[in-house]
């Protein structure tokens, strides 16, 4: 069950045909600045926005883009950057990251995106309704720069949250590939691909965030936004030195399933081939006597049958003439180690 959402978490892709999308402009006013929040916007909805703040128009065209990667780019009055995070639904499709466009200046915060990041749209919800006061003065009472903080440290402690989960999943994983009656190798396979597409989105934001750090100087009147921003970065770290924990974990469980799948495997064919062996001699006395031709001891005619040790002289004589070979090449391989319990 941890696995299945972890995996939900992680694989997002086209939506099926006939799901609609939420549309959602949403406006928070806080005590200095303004708050728009786009949910699955429209073109013309950001173009009006962008209008209003004079966005670059190469800006919008990034925030239209479904995947579009990483990037800041820094204006006099404003600036914009694109961050990915693991979005919170699967749907039918390829695999994507959830992209978030945001716009910032000394009065106004923007930020555009697909609503299925859920913590994001929790905090829009918490803004826009009067039932916790408290939070909500921490979020709009002080500056747009403190408020992108607050939304980047959610996401990101979200992120930190699935890591863990993964962390669980191993734990679960690393029972299953010692246990010989289960296939893990899907399994391995799939959690591999879900730590690959953590530490893609990990890694770079990492970056991103230090130079969201240095340039939300220039839109925020507190001097002590830096000391916010390390605390995320040390959440990323934790995040990043748990994926690669977590790779190395998941390399060490691929080869000691392959090498158990191996020594499985080997286990088969050399039952198989003992058998085999074993039945070679049967199967050449068989062919001799089996032949329309005279063999010493064989029925030459029904006046000349053998017969010291009874009507059934000739099938005793093969059978024991099989069954010497097989119990020889048995004690033989015995000692030889070749046959064990």
């Amino acid at each position: 069950m941890k696995r299945e959402f972890i995996t939900n978490r992680l694989h997002a892709g086209k939506k099926p045909t006939g799901v609609s999308v939420e549309r959602k402009i949403e406006t928070v006013q806080g005590k200095k600045f303004s708050w728009i929040d786009l949910q699955s916007p429209d073109r013309s909805d950001v173009e009006k926005i962008a209008e209003k703040y004079h966005f670059n128009s190469l800006n919008i065209e990034d925030c239209m883009t479904k995947y579009e990667l990483p990037k800041l780019d820094s204006y006099d009055d404003h600036f914009f950057v694109i961050l990915h995070f693991p979005p919170l639904l699967q749907q039918h499709g390829i695999s994507r990251n959830s992209q978030i466009s945001i716009f910032i200046g000394r009065d106004f915060l923007v930020t555009v995106h697909q609503g299925d990041l859920k913590p994001l749209v929790d905090l829009v919800n918490i803004c826009k309704n009067d039932l916790d006061q408290n939070r909500k003065e921490r979020l709009l009472g002080k500056s747009p720069g403190h408020l992108l903080h607050e939304i980047i440290d959610i996401l990101v402690d979200d992120l930190l949250h699935i890591s863990r989960k993964v962390i669980a999943n191993l734990d679960d994983l690393e029972d299953e590939v010692f246990d010989e009656t289960k296939s893990v190798a899907r399994n391995i396979a799939l959690l591999r691909r879900e730590i690959n597409i953590m530490r893609r989105i990990a890694n770079p934001l990492k970056k991103f965030v230090l130079e969201i750090a240095k340039n939300i100087k220039k839109f925020s009147d507190e001097d002590d936004l830096s000391l916010y921003f390390d605390d995320v970065i040390d959440h990323i770290d934790k995040v990043i030195e748990t994926l690669e924990e977590s790779r190395e974990t998941m390399e060490i469980f691929k080869d000691t399933d392959f090498m158990l799948s191996t020594e499985k495997t080997n286990k088969v064919l050399a039952v198989l081939t003992i058998i085999f062996t074993f039945s070679i001699p049967g199967t050449v006395i068989a062919a001799f006597y089996g032949m329309n031709v005279n063999l010493p001891g064989g029925i030459v005619d029904s006046d000349n049958i053998p017969t010291f040790l009874g009507p059934y002289t000739s099938f005793i004589t093969i059978i024991l003439a099989a069954l010497i070979p097989v119990i020889i090449m048995f004690v033989y391989f015995k000692k030889l180690g070749w046959i064990n319990n």
